[in-house]
């Protein structure tokens, strides 16, 4: 239900907006069978077999344009007497752990392993650094299973050399509400990948989700697998342009200064929106209606109640900010953003060690202009620090992205979804899901 890559990481932006800012973007439709079948060929002349995800319940690339397969699940449930009731077998100098997130030594433990040995980009420049706040976050929404969070560790030393973990979450796939496990975190230590552990972690992890009576995933990778819902891009915009080019993350443009640079991405020192404030805990119930309310349009689209807006989108310190507009006459809230931090460790740099990243989240725009919502989001952005911020082309996000001097980044993030088909693939535009 994952890959050891599971996320990929931002690179480096390709370019500088501004040089192509006056160029047509050519119109990227990713269902176009052309597309699809070179995706195929790609995948194949690498020499992956994709030996493991052709055994399982997922849209297989020898079914794309098949317009007889319905939709939803692949695989109907099995009885919960007929799931196998003891763990995979691993390799013998291994043993299954169950991670319990709020004991500070496991959530160290965990904390370290994927810091040193989770997903990279193509140079190995950067590695991504989930800090134990975030991971807390993450990993126990309301109604989470403790037994989805697996480690794997060496028997003789205990030492944790792998992880795979599920949540639970109610996703919509377009009017179905499906029960699913979102999976995420695969990771291997470094000097195990040879060991084959991945897929036997994906099925230790399945198996546990189905010992829940639910049936289906989703999840991410930065590689081509049978077969991606969608595939998605990574758009930078440079926040400390000087600090980015340092540390190799960007490049100076051609005809381009650092001081011209400097001054392209410079942001004003507060946001432009009369009304314009921090999410607090009294405003989930508005806020939960104007994001259902935002998501309906939505081929495959999360279905959140206040519990999961409270725990998901309440402002944490270094975790997730929100942010939304509350109207000066009549109080209402009419607008609504956020972004979860998620820096990255900086490899082999002697001047710094970490990027400071936000992820766009969930934006709604009713009344004030998309454009200016997310303008003063990068604002209040720049006001915490932060050195990029990355926007996948999900939902309406594309319509800002040019504007607001976002590149396009060379990361692209597939997703998938785990026993349940959709016939024929969707645009990241009707994509309204957003994974950590």
């Amino acid at each position: 239900m994952g890959d050891s890559n599971s996320n990929s990481p931002p690179g480096s932006p390709k370019e500088n907006p501004d040089q192509d800012a006056d160029k047509k973007p050519i119109a990227k439709d990713d269902s176009t069978l052309e597309t699809i079948v070179r995706r195929i060929q790609d995948s194949i002349s690498i020499g992956k077999k994709h030996k493991f995800w052709e055994s399982q319940p997922v849209g297989q690339f020898k079914d794309i344009g098949d317009a007889s397969l319905a939709e939803g699940p692949i695989e109907p449930p099995t009885l919960l007497s007929e799931v196998k009731q003891e763990p995979y077998n691993l390799p013998s100098q291994y043993e299954w752990t169950t991670c319990d997130i709020d004991l500070e030594e496991t959530c160290t433990e965990v904390y370290n392993l994927l810091t040193n040995n989770y997903v990279e980009d193509d140079e190995n420049m950067f590695r991504f650094n989930y800090s134990k706040e975030f991971l807390r976050w993450a990993l126990r929404p309301p109604g989470y299973y403790r037994s989805w969070h697996i480690g794997v560790r060496a028997k003789g030393s205990k030492k944790l050399v792998a992880f795979i973990t599920g949540v639970p979450a109610r996703i919509r796939v377009r009017d179905e509400v499906v029960k699913m496990a979102e999976v995420n975190f695969l990771c291997v230590h470094k000097k195990l990948r040879s060991k084959r552990l991945a897929p036997v972690l994906i099925k230790e992890v399945t198996r546990r989700v189905h010992l829940e009576n639910i049936w289906q995933a989703a999840y991410t990778a930065g590689v081509v697998l049978p077969t991606p819902i969608t595939t998605c891009q990574y758009w930078h915009r440079s926040l400390n342009p000087k600090k980015l080019i340092d540390v190799g993350f960007s490049r100076l443009g051609a005809r381009m200064t650092m001081s011209r640079t400097i001054k392209l991405y410079k942001l004003p020192d507060s946001p432009a929106t009369p009304g314009f404030r921090k999410m607090e805990l009294r405003d989930v119930p508005a806020v939960t209606r104007l994001l259902r309310d935002y998501l309906s349009q939505f081929i495959v689209a999360p279905d959140f109640d206040e519990n999961d807006v409270e725990h998901w989108l309440l402002p944490a310190e270094n975790v997730v900010d929100s942010f939304l507009v509350e109207s000066q006459e009549n109080h209402e809230i009419t607008d609504f953003c956020s972004f979860y931090t998620l820096p990255s460790s900086i490899l082999g740099n002697q001047n710094y060690s970490t990027l400071k990243a936000a992820y766009s989240f969930y934006n709604i725009a009713t009344k004030t202009p998309l454009l200016q919502l997310m303008n003063d989001a990068l604002i209040v952005a720049k006001q915490k620090d932060f050195d990029v911020f990355n926007a996948l082309d999900v939902m309406q996000n594309q319509s800002f992205l040019k504007e607001l001097k976002f590149g396009p980044g060379d990361g692209q993030l597939h997703y998938y979804l785990y026993n349940y088909r959709i016939r024929n693939g969707i645009a990241p535009s009707e994509l309204g899901l957003v994974l950590l």
